[in-house]
């Protein structure tokens, strides 16, 4: 069990009192380690910012043009206080990491979010050895499987192409950091023209200054046959009605669930997630060697039982990050 010196649950999230640092804080802290950038994991108004080289800029986007942001290498160690720390990948977007944190032999890993599919926006998910993982339930039942990342994107192309020939514009609306920039950099290009929606294409900027290819920016938003992405938020929004004849799906994981779609009023649906899916959960526990599991968020309950049945020891946190639409 991590000892309370090395990770305590507090008011503001996840304390090492020995390294004096929140890890993905609830809000303004002295000290903080962000895992990646998505809403919930950083926030504006802290004191110093920690987080993996690649993915400062994008944290910056949510603490701020003045915000005190030191990046550091996957696997370089850093002593904050009493405490060594290092970032490992999580292969969840551009950036992400696991935290390993190691005092007096003992270590404890914060997974942050993390996927264990081939990914070309980010660093693969790497295991780490510990003695306590903190990990993410996001996806946490075992209905949630996902299929190869490849027939997911053979089937979007087709759905892609069948739109084109109808003369109708294709609207896949995703998260617009990670998720978009995941399906954007598998696009096949020859089907037709892409469009992203500006909120979008303010990440990708980001990170094509990091050297990731995906789809050009500048195409017009406007042509029969062009695939456009964009956040759910913009489905039935004026800006969806600017394409006339459209066909809409969206991307997530959640879309494993049968009903979803209907609900949101959409074409399709197509089961893609930056996120790790119940087998993928199972053996990223099962490679860290972790004696005891802390569950985070998500579906916590069910894989704290499935632990505990096959002999770790697994604790719930009732923790506040929450992505809905991974």
């Amino acid at each position: 069990m991590c000892s309370v010196a090395l990770l305590e649950l507090r008011e503001s999230g996840l304390y090492s009192a020995a390294g004096d640092f929140y890890i993905d804080p609830w809000g303004p802290v002295r000290r903080a380690i962000v895992t990646h950038a998505h809403a919930g994991h950083a926030h504006a108004g802290c004191g110093a910012y920690l987080t993996a080289r690649g993915g400062e800029a994008l944290v910056g986007t949510l603490a701020g043009p003045d915000a005190a942001i030191e990046a550091i290498g996957y696997g370089e160690p850093v002593a904050l206080g009493a405490v060594r720390v290092s970032l490992h990948p999580a292969g969840h977007m551009l950036g992400s990491a696991q935290v390993r944190m190691e005092l007096g032999g003992e270590v404890c890993v914060v997974s942050g979010d993390y996927q264990l599919a081939a990914d070309t926006t980010c660093a693969p998910f790497e295991p780490v050895r510990c003695h306590t993982f903190v990990t993410e339930a996001t996806f946490g039942l075992p209905i949630f499987r996902w299929p190869a990342p490849s027939d997911v994107m053979a089937d979007l192309h087709a759905w892609w192409r069948a739109n084109r020939d109808a003369g109708r514009t294709s609207l896949l609306f995703a998260p617009p950091l990670g998720q978009a920039q995941r399906v954007l950099a598998a696009l096949d290009r020859a089907i037709g023209p892409v469009h992203s929606h500006e909120t979008v294409e303010r990440f990708n900027r980001l990170y094509r200054e990091r050297g990731i290819a995906l789809a050009p920016a500048g195409e017009a938003a406007g042509g029969r046959g062009a695939l456009a992405i964009a956040p759910l938020a913009c489905h039935g929004t004026p800006w969806e009605k600017q394409f006339g004849s459209v066909s809409t799906a969206f991307v997530s994981g959640w879309m494993r669930i049968r009903g979803t779609r209907r609900r949101r009023s959409l074409d399709r649906g197509f089961v893609l997630s930056g996120h790790a899916d119940w087998p993928g959960l199972v053996d990223a526990i099962d490679a860290t060697g972790a004696e005891t599991v802390w569950v985070t968020h998500g579906y916590r309950a069910p894989l704290v039982r499935w632990l505990e049945e096959h002999g770790r020891r697994a604790l719930s946190l009732d923790a506040r990050w929450e992505e809905p639409d991974s």
